[in-house]
């Protein structure tokens, strides 16, 4: 349901903004508006105007039904709700995020081996 009202909510964004960008420009605001048009200015402007009043309305209720839908739907979860309440962290756990789970949670962390031939990290070869 909430997937039908947001596609309906766009359709009627989308239409709002043509509607109001093909209405005449009384003040002159941007310099463009006025001219020859393919309808006659009143007819126009009452066409538009009311269908501008329209699209107003519907994005109006398409908003307050989403917002409707998103407060009384189903109720989102908190992820710290899904730890359990009893679980003590122990010396040595890597804490909450190791009991949510998820790739590499529970692998033992390993020291890093180097070779035999390498130099160690103070001695730097200086090139001479």
């Amino acid at each position: 349901m909430q997937t039908v009202i947001i596609v309906i909510h766009l359709i009627v964004v989308v239409a709002l903004v043509g509607v109001v960008l093909m209405q005449r420009s009384e003040g002159g605001g941007l310099g463009i508006g006025g001219g020859s048009g393919f309808m006659s200015a009143r007819g126009a402007a009452n066409a538009l105007t009311r269908t501008t009043a329209i699209l107003a309305a519907a994005f109006f209720a398409t908003s307050l039904a989403l917002s409707l839908i998103a407060r009384y739907g189903a109720s989102p979860t908190d992820i710290l709700d899904r730890i359990p309440a009893g679980s003590e962290q122990t010396e040595g756990s890597g804490g909450v995020l190791d009991q949510l789970g998820g790739a590499g949670a529970s692998a033992p962390t390993e020291e890093p081996t180097v070779p035999a031939d390498a130099e160690p990290a103070d001695q730097v070869p200086t090139g001479q």
